[in-house]
């Protein structure tokens, strides 16, 4: 049996339990970790699961700020010094990912609070997550106020890329399940993803054909 539920039905729920559908049912994402450094060049870490990938030439990718107090200082940080990190990290460090989602003071860094260690050259401008298994660094590029409900969509490029070298095809292809690499849903739900399978290019009229 299922539930069906409208537009009125959404307006007249729980506020959190509206919340907790809408955004488990954006599906399972990337849980990233993003690395900033503050204002007393303290290295703060916070955790997000929006990164969004918008263009290969020019590669740039985007991340959603909500309008809360723990997004606001890693945006400010990113205003402040242009630069910021993403990490990957593998599925045995769900508690320390998730603890970072905590609302620590500002200048308190959640690397300490979290069990986790921070790895930085101040060239960098931001630091990375020595646990990581993916590690990239990236420059400010944009930040799109979204006045619906008062996000922003920070949208960056990669100036440094760091991963291992087997979990990468010769075609380029990131197999993230290879690593353990941790996964989302909503906002405490942990997974991790196993590879289905994958195809050749599509084309019309003919049937899809496996990737060997």
């Amino acid at each position: 049996m299922n539930t069906t539920v409208t537009d009125q039905d959404l307006k007249s729920m729980d506020r959190r339990h509206r919340a907790t559908l809408l955004n488990s049912l954006a599906g399972f994402r990337t849980a990233i970790l993003v690395g900033t450094l503050s204002e007393n060049n303290v290295p703060n870490v916070a955790v997000f699961n929006s990164l969004i990938h918008f263009g290969a030439d020019p590669a740039l990718w985007g991340l959603v700020m909500r309008p809360d107090p723990m997004n606001r200082d890693t945006y400010r940080n990113i205003q402040r010094t242009g630069k910021y990190t993403l990490n990957y990290l593998p599925a045995e460090y769900a508690k320390n990912v998730h603890q970072t989602s905590a609302k620590y003071a500002a200048e308190q860094s959640e690397f300490l609070a979290c069990g986790l260690t921070p790895r930085l050259n101040i060239s960098d401008g931001a630091p990375f997550v020595a646990e990581a298994k993916i590690k990239i660094l990236m420059e400010l590029v944009e930040a799109v106020p979204i006045h619906l409900n008062e996000t922003t969509i920070v949208i960056g490029r990669p100036t440094l890329i760091d991963y291992p070298a087997a979990m990468v095809s010769d075609e380029g292809f990131a197999n993230l399940s290879e690593e353990n690499i941790l996964g989302c849903i909503g906002l405490d739900a942990y997974y991790t993803a196993k590879s289905v399978v994958r195809f050749e290019y599509a084309k019309p009229g003919v049937e899809a054909i496996k990737k060997t």
